[in-house]
């Protein structure tokens, strides 16, 4: 793979991950002038702190306006080619791209807010959201997801997903960072372009503060890593497994709470995506490939389930060695074409109420197995 990095024309980073002749093995290089003049990056995002709960709340009012749903040629993460409006990416062909979000959630250059408090009542800290947000783009093939490229792409993105997490790790008051895909109309997609992105989170998240309480008291009590001693758990009983590799293992969680829901997991303890190694990584894009391609025979008559992919990852500091490198893949769908929305009890309340059980979910999962040996 080669690596080139080059600069957008409102000073956003853009970099290629070629895997292709002649951008490796050969001196071609991607075009790397931007030839727009657009309007300067918003970077003026704020978090106020939630008394009730303890989360921090990203306040980024700029994302409103950000492009929604556009026509295919009209498309910002297409390449730019003749007769057609120029995108993201100057280039007019690439294997996998990264730049910077144009409607960050999070912006290192954002500011902080003052006061310190909102109304100046000490209830309610505010910060600047003062972070980075990434978009990856899979493909230049505006109709090709991410289950229809060849496993050497798969593994393509997801060397851009290890070389941006050890990136955006290493930048000043960066918390987490989350690589995550989001697929469908019907789970808040304004691209549809196959894409994913990646924050750098200020602050931890919500479900990372849920799991580190939990992981702690685990901890205390057996000296062990919570989502290790899980993993373990799921391999002995074997009753929500689907699938089990040299390296990786994925299965239903016991207390699933989406209508689809799975987990893969590294047989091997490591925080992030950096710490994988060459073997695992390419077991890995098999193995992604292969539950992006169960996901889309999971319902009779959907080629195409809406799905959210997340990684999560260790957190950056002292509880590091809590955490555990592992995916998140689950669709709100219930039913073919019927989705599962998050009314009372769940919106109000956070009390999950399920559709299905989590073995039923893995029988299924098991049973729409793609077959093997496709490149």
């Amino acid at each position: 793979m080669r690596k080139t990095t080059t600069t957008l024309a409102d000073g956003r980073e853009l970099i290629y991950f070629d895997d292709t002749a002649p951008y490796v093995g050969g001196t071609a290089t991607r075009e790397l002038r931007d030839s727009r003049d657009p309007a300067p990056v918003a970077v003026t995002g704020t978090m106020r702190y939630d008394v009730l709960t303890g989360e921090w709340v990203a306040l980024a009012s700029h994302r409103n306006s950000r492009t929604f749903l556009p026509a295919p040629d009209e498309c910002p993460l297409c390449p730019t080619r003749p007769g057609r409006p120029a995108t993201e990416i100057p280039a007019d062909d690439y294997d996998v791209a990264v730049f910077e979000n144009r409607f960050p959630s999070f912006a290192l250059g954002a500011q902080p807010p003052s006061p310190e408090h909102v109304d100046g009542e000490a209830l309610w800290p505010q910060r600047a959201a003062a972070g980075r947000c990434e978009v990856v783009c899979f493909t230049s093939d505006h109709d090709r997801g991410l289950a229809q490229l060849p496993v050497s792409r798969v593994r393509t993105v997801l060397a851009a997903l290890v070389d941006r997490t050890r990136a955006l790790s290493a930048l000043p008051g960066i918390a987490q960072v989350y690589c995550f895909e989001n697929r469908g109309e019907e789970i808040g997609v304004t691209l549809r372009h196959p894409h994913g992105q990646i924050y750098a989170y200020p602050a931890l998240p919500a479900r990372t503060e849920a799991l580190l309480r939990q992981s702690r008291t685990h901890h205390r009590r057996t000296g062990r890593v919570l989502l290790r001693d899980v993993l373990d758990a799921e391999r002995r009983a074997g009753t929500r497994m689907v699938i089990e590799a040299e390296h990786w293992s994925a299965y239903v969680p016991a207390a699933a709470r989406w209508p689809v829901e799975l987990h893969l997991a590294p047989h091997r303890d490591v925080p992030d995506l950096t710490e994988l190694t060459d073997d695992e990584l390419d077991e890995l894009a098999a193995l992604y490939r292969d539950i992006l391609t169960r996901l889309d025979r999971y319902f009779d008559g959907v080629t195409a389930l809406p799905y959210i992919a997340g990684w999560h990852q260790a957190p950056i500091g002292a509880d590091r060695g809590l955490g555990r490198l592992h995916l998140q893949v689950f669709s709100l769908m219930r039913a073919p074409h019927r989705m599962k929305f998050l009314a009372g009890s769940e919106s109000g309340m956070g009390a999950w109420i399920s559709d299905t059980t989590p073995e039923a979910i893995a029988a299924r999962f098991r049973a729409v197995a793609p077959d093997r040996g496709t490149p």
